[in-house]
């Protein structure tokens, strides 16, 4: 047996003299085989070439099995776990920022407006880079590796007493951080997609969020039991690698995954997906209604994140909470949007009118904002307005980010939504700025005012996209019925159209039409997860993983 060919090693057991099958055959057999077939009478040596294959048999090693699956799920859940702990250590760690490294809040701020920085440029290339040039393995690696330099980078410039030396790994950071999630993204649909996808984003939210709570309240306590170290820049240093050990994991989970995937793609013989086209010429097409949505995103979340990285030691000076009580109390809008996002996203799915929904949410987060602003000094106040910040916000994404899809044509999302990230970046980097600058000369009064002012902003585009779906007839704000009904109705006009100009199920003319080809309908939720499969389209992670129904138009990740 050991000299015959693999071929001839494939054929029934017997006399194989007497049992020729036809060579066309057996070649078409040998395709058909599984991986880890070891045919009968064959060699120890044949068999020892292929029990490299045998583990297939097991669930947790064949890539077309669910344990399978959600091994790889777990992987991609350490992939941002790293990313989203080290984001929010300088709000944790506020008032030790502010007191060690000698800065006032206007520098403070510039370790979020510089993450922000590069990412108003990644927001548009992010996906092609990862679609066209790196590949979702090679580029998940090298986004890892720019998160966990960057944070070596800022730990570093605590150890040696240099917020300079800080300031430029916040930047490296920000390089890696958001371009990970838009991998992170990729990931979940090749894994996933028309299985259980919907289900992966909520965990993946879920997780991250777990990262950044536990970042929120341990920081702070974990400095405090480092006092046997005196000299209190390393301190912070030594926190601060902490965070870095976590990056390390995240990037050993990338490798990991790019490994596993690897070899799934070999096993299932994946093709790789064709990446889509960012074109700015685009912009001149965008609706006046589509301008307005990019209006509510940036004045609705240059009042959420900064804030947060502000909050901790603004619930300090005005309420009186130690160090502690007041992180947990600021982690409190991370916690309750993971566990309630969800929710409302079926709600949002469920029930249609997304522009009811994204108006209440901006005038609940008004009220949290103006109860910190005007409210007394109560201690329960801070809980209520960070809760109701926290459902606020969920009610908004869940609103906000799918009206994109209904606005523009599948060949212009993923200009509109990387516009729309990039918009939004530009703010978060420039309102910490402004942020500091007033807490540093003007008071929280004042700052809590400004922030009211955007949110009145974003109502007052809330309203005019109101008025002008209204007036033109638009589709925002259809209840889901509606929507459901339209759908079938343009289906319908389309079949019709197919049969008149001889057009095959397939799309394919049969011959006795004109047009050679047409397109096949498609619903807003398969425009959204074909962008999403196809790109790797950068939607923050706190939207796209959490709606149910919506979560597969996705972004790059999280937008923190």
């Amino acid at each position: 047996a050991s000299t015959m060919s693999e071929k001839e090693l494939l054929l029934p057991s017997g006399d194989i003299n007497k049992r020729r099958y036809d060579i066309q055959h057996v070649e078409q057999s040998i395709e058909t085989l599984p991986e880890n077939y070891i045919p009968e009478g064959a060699s120890d040596n044949s068999r020892n070439r292929r029990r490299k294959y045998r583990c297939d048999n097991f669930l947790p090693c064949d890539p077309r099995r669910w344990m399978h699956r959600f091994i790889m799920l777990g992987l991609m859940c350490f992939l941002s776990f790293g990313s989203y702990y080290c984001y929010d250590n300088p709000a944790s760690l506020i008032r030790t920022f502010i007191e060690v490294m000698k800065i006032d809040n206007t520098r403070y701020n510039l370790l979020y407006s510089l993450y922000s920085w590069p990412n108003v440029i990644l927001s548009l290339i992010g996906g092609v880079l990862l679609d066209r040039y790196l590949g979702v393995r090679f580029g998940t690696v090298v986004f890892s590796v720019f998160v966990t330099f960057g944070q070596l980078i800022f730990a570093l410039g605590g150890i040696f007493d240099s917020f300079i030396l800080m300031l430029v790994g916040r930047f490296v950071f920000g390089i890696g951080g958001e371009s990970l999630a838009v991998a992170q993204n990729a990931y979940a649909v090749m894994w996933f997609k028309g299985k259980e996808l919907n289900m992966v984003f909520g965990l993946l939210l879920s997780i991250s969020r777990v990262g950044s709570t536990v970042n929120m309240n341990v920081n702070s306590k974990m400095f405090d039991s480092f006092s046997f170290i005196t000299d209190q820049p390393k301190r912070l240093g030594l926190v601060l690698f902490v965070g870095f050990g976590w990056c390390v994991l995240s990037l050993l989970a990338a490798v990991a995954l790019g490994l596993f995937d690897k070899r799934a793609a070999k096993i299932t013989k994946r093709k790789e997906g064709e990446g889509e086209r960012i074109s700015l010429r685009d912009i001149k097409d965008f609706s006046l209604a589509l301008w307005l949505v990019f209006f509510v995103c940036v004045f609705y979340y240059v009042t959420v994140f900064p804030f947060i990285g502000l909050a901790t030691v603004f619930l300090e000076d005005k309420y009186g909470f130690p160090a502690h009580i007041a992180n947990i109390v600021n982690s409190l809008v991370y916690l309750i949007s993971a566990g309630v996002s969800p929710v409302f996203g079926i709600a949002v799915d469920k029930t249609g009118f997304n522009l009811i929904w994204l108006n209440f949410g901006i005038i609940a987060t008004l009220g949290c904002h103006a109860a910190f602003a005007f409210g007394s000094g109560s201690a329960f106040i801070p809980y209520l307005a960070m809760i109701g910040m926290g459902l606020a916000y969920s009610i908004l994404a869940c609103a906000l980010w799918p009206l994109v899809a209904f606005l523009v044509p599948e060949h212009q999302l993923g200009t509109a939504y990387g516009i729309m990230q990039s918009v939004q970046n530009l703010g978060l980097a420039i309102v910490p700025l402004i942020a500091g600058a007033i807490v540093d000369h003007k008071g929280y009064l004042l700052l809590e005012t400004f922030f009211c002012t955007c949110l009145c902003v974003a109502l007052i585009c809330g309203v005019l996209l109101y008025v002008i779906d209204l007036t033109s007839e638009g589709t925002l704000n259809l209840s889901a019925w509606a929507r459901h009904r339209l759908e079938k109705e343009k289906e319908e006009k389309e079949k019709i159209a197919l049969d008149k100009n001889g057009i095959s199920p397939g799309g394919v003319s049969d011959g006795s039409g004109e047009i050679p080809i047409a397109l096949q309908p498609h619903s807003a939720f398969q425009l959204r997860n074909r962008l999403l499969s196809r790109m790797g389209a950068q939607i923050p992670d706190h939207v796209v993983r959490i709606n149910p129904l919506t979560t597969s138009f996705a972004h790059l990740g999280l937008t923190k």
